[in-house]
């Protein structure tokens, strides 16, 4: 296409921007749509000037790009929901720090009220991850005897710190 007639083309187009403006109005309420839309329509046709075939009526061109535009709006709007960015309903909820905090001291407490003998075994399998005969060894006893004393331990901080312990205590 020739400069001359791009030129001409694109003072036609500014010419029916008050008809394009009238047609947005079909589609959409707000004025500010309303202008989106009529600058989307006139960018895709400036950009698109090549495939514009002389002889076919310009503002039809136009309509129809305005009208594709829109619809292709349309679609991704209705895929799209909005507001869900910071929607803090829709986020996972997670369990507040505090209460965990208060639970870990908890646990230090009642931990601190074991006997000496169930809190070092407690200590070996239960913090440490030591097995029963690693620990049995450091404390100079069999491994029925540990198990015994870290049962013992569990059985104490489960009734120092209440059911829902006590439930996970007897897993």
């Amino acid at each position: 296409m020739t400069y001359a007639k791009t030129v001409r083309i694109q003072s036609a187009v500014i010419e029916l921007l008050p008809a394009l403006r009238n047609f947005a109005r079909h589609f959409c309420k707000q004025e500010g749509d309303v202008e989106d839309l009529v600058q989307d329509t006139v960018v895709k046709a400036l950009g698109n000037l090549d495939k514009f075939q002389e002889g076919t009526r310009l503002k039809s061109w136009l309509f129809t790009i305005m009208r594709n535009t829109f619809a292709t709006r349309y679609v991704v709007a209705k895929r799209t929901v909005l507001g869900l960015d910071n929607l803090t309903a829709m986020a996972p909820s997670q369990p507040a720090s505090q209460e965990w905090v208060m639970r870990g001291r908890e646990f230090e407490i009642a931990f601190s009220t074991l006997p000496n003998s169930y809190r070092n075994a407690a200590q070996m399998i239960l913090l440490e991850g030591s097995s029963y005969e690693e620990a049995a060894t450091r404390c100079g006893c069999k491994v029925g005897t540990v198990k015994s004393r870290v049962n013992r331990a569990r059985a104490h901080l489960a009734s120092r710190m209440g059911d829902v312990v006590s439930a996970a205590a007897h897993i």
